[in-house]
């Protein structure tokens, strides 16, 4: 992916900018290194919309004997250095023990700043990286898997309002998707929706049925009309796309 920006924390709490060119993200470059207690965003998923900056938190142990600069964890696919673009904020050392230090990191994905591709929706593989004053550096691959997701969002609308007992309901919807390439979001057809229903006296919903959404996106379906309560559409989404719940939707009967 060429280069990527970084933004790191340095004594003091200055601000620096600096550009890493991707390395081979397994093994050791030099060694002497040692990363452990790897964590990206609390083992979840990473969920990016269509224009806003997401931050994700991310921590780690860095030991080493060697004069270090700019630790970091990152992602990346593959074995040659494709790593996701995006910015990093690295806290000064927390020192544990000597030459052992633990580090707080805010991974910073924006897409409307960084040229996000929908191709990197996904699974992604981390790694950790640091650089030794005076030249070199350890990087070294972790045994960890993080998936980087499009936002999805669901809407719905059940009429008529309000209904006779025993009447159709017709419940429809949209599901759509961040586009990263276009900056907004986008139909998502195809997509297999559970419309679920939860009566006023009840504390949860149940699923009455899943419908397909078309070409379009659009959904639509007709139910009986039998209690008074709330309806509503969830994705549970895939390897790429999250999950998404519409607003409930009440209907009084009759």
């Amino acid at each position: 992916m060429g280069k990527k920006v970084w933004r790191a924390a340095v004594a003091g709490g200055a601000a620096a900018l600096f550009t890493g060119v991707a390395a081979v993200p397994a093994g050791a470059a030099e060694g002497g290194v040692s990363f452990t207690r790897v964590q990206v965003n609390g083992g979840k998923p990473i969920v990016i919309g269509a224009s806003k900056e997401v931050a994700v938190p991310t921590s780690f142990r860095m030991a080493t004997t060697h004069k270090w600069k700019w630790p970091a964890v990152f992602l990346y696919r593959g074995g040659t250095g494709d790593r996701l673009w995006h910015a990093i904020e690295t806290s000064d050392c927390i020192k544990v023990s000597s030459g052992v230090c633990d580090f707080n990191e805010t991974m910073y994905f924006d897409p409307s700043v960084w040229d996000m591709h929908n191709s990197e929706a996904g699974a992604w593989k981390v790694a950790a990286e640091v650089s030794f004053q005076g030249g070199g550096g350890d990087t070294d691959g972790e045994d960890l898997t993080v998936y980087v997701k499009r936002s999805s969002r669901l809407t719905v609308n059940a009429s008529p309002e309000p209904v006779s007992k025993s009447g159709t309901i017709t419940v429809t919807g949209k599901v759509t998707r961040a586009n990263w390439e276009t900056k907004k979001y986008a139909s998502y057809e195809g997509r297999l929706v559970s419309l679920q229903f939860k009566p006023t006296d009840a504390s949860s919903y149940t699923t009455v049925k899943k419908v397909y959404a078309n070409g379009s996106g659009d959904l639509r379906t007709t139910v009986k009309a039998s209690k008074t309560g709330t309806w509503r559409w969830v994705y549970y989404g895939n390897t790429t796309t999250a999950p998404s719940t519409s607003a409930g939707d009440h209907v009084v009967v009759k």
